[in-house]
This record gives C-alpha cells, structure tokens and sequence, in this order.
C-alpha cells in the first residue's frame, strides 16, 4: 500500500477536525426565535436587578476556553452605558458582540458577523440602537465633524435625512431609522448573508435600548 506523505496526512487531518469543530459548533446553534426571547429575558433580569451571573464563573471561563458557541450575533453603539452583555444578564461565550458608535457598519464589521454566522453557526442577529445617541445627535446637529469622526456621520447622515420631516422627535427617528437601515444592509449582504436570510436560517432584527428604564424594545 503506498504511504501517504507526511505533508498530505497533515493536511488530511487539519482539514478533518476543522470541518468536525465547524459541525460541533454549528450543532450547538438555538432557533433565532428562542436567540430573541433569551435576550429579553435576560434583559427583563437586568432591569428588575435580578441578573443571574451564571456565565461568569470559574467553571463557565473553562468552558469557553475550549471553544466559543455564541447563541447571537449584537451589534451596537460603542457607548459606555450600553454594554450588551450587561444589559442582556449574559456570560462569557454566550454573545458575539460589533461595537462601533453609531451602531454602523464596515467591511471589518460584516466580515466579523459572516464568521460568526457562516463558522459559528449563529441564526440570530440583533442590531441594538439606544436612545440619545451621540454619534447620531452629533449627526443631526450637522456641522463639520474633526478627524474620522466625519466618517461616522456620513455613514449615519442617511438615517437623518431619512426622518428630516416626520413628526416627532428627530434624534428618536433618527435613531430608529438608522437600525432600520442597519437591519436592511445586512439582510442584503451578498455573498453570505443574504443567502442565509433567504434559506431562513438567519434572522436579523432592530431594537433600541432606554437609557433610563432599561429596557430592549424590539423594534417592528
């Protein structure tokens, strides 16, 4: 029988277990429906400051050191009072978090939540926007924006423009709509995402957090 090189059997069995460790983990994937209800009952725990804490223990940070399973993909704000494992009473492992102001998208966010969706096997994403905005109310105020930050109002402006004239409040619309035009480019995202979303194995949905109460409101 001819011997297979040292090489090849290498290879052979690096792609072996990378393909078994994709399976273990797509294996441990929940629906998008249960994903959603495990946050706001995590949330619901938060604000009647009865936060469980179970995913933050000695016994939990070995577990996940053998590998991540994230039930759900956050994106949010990079705001400091809107920490998503906090407020969704969440352990180590359990989110796959993008934090960027704004709650905005770039190349490097989406290619963050591909993995975590096409490697990790997540079915459920949540884009979190939260009530008084910086990046937003800065993006409303208008002006001339220093360094970068330019680049995250251009990226916002759409949201603005969007809501100029409704009723209401502006940075609240503003807010909202630009979730919703998160939402929308990612359902969209060709070449990965969108075919998840069209197979129905990837839902992606828009809430806002409330500075004051706490609380997530899903978003219709």
């Amino acid at each position: 029988m001819k011997r297979l090189s040292l090489p090849v059997t290498g290879f052979m069995i690096l792609v072996f277990f990378g393909v078994a460790a994709m399976a273990m983990q797509k294996g441990t994937a929940i629906s998008a429906k249960e994903a959603q209800q495990n946050l706001l009952d995590g949330n619901k725990r938060y604000v009647s400051e009865k936060q469980s804490h179970i995913g933050q223990t000695a016994k939990r940070r070995g577990e996940v050191a053998k590998g991540q399973h994230p039930f759900a993909v956050v994106i949010c704000c990079s705001d400091s009072r809107v920490p998503p494992e906090i407020l969704f009473d969440q352990g180590l492992g359990d989110l796959f978090v993008i934090r960027l102001a704004g709650n905005i998208l770039n190349d490097e966010a989406i290619g963050s939540i591909e993995y975590a969706v096409d490697h990790l096997g997540v079915q459920y994403i949540m884009v979190l926007g939260h009530e008084r905005c910086g990046a937003v109310g800065a993006t409303v105020e208008g002006g001339e924006a220093p360094g970068h930050i330019g680049s995250l109002v251009k990226a916002i402006k759409p949201a603005v423009d969007k809501v100029k004239n409704q009723p209401g409040d502006l940075l609240d619309n503003a807010v909202r709509a630009n979730v919703g035009i998160v939402v929308e480019q990612l359902k969209s995202s060709a070449p990965i995402l969108n075919k998840f979303v069209k197979k129905g194995e990837l839902t992606v949905a828009g809430a806002c957090y409330d500075l004051d109460d706490g609380v997530v409101e899903i978003l219709p």
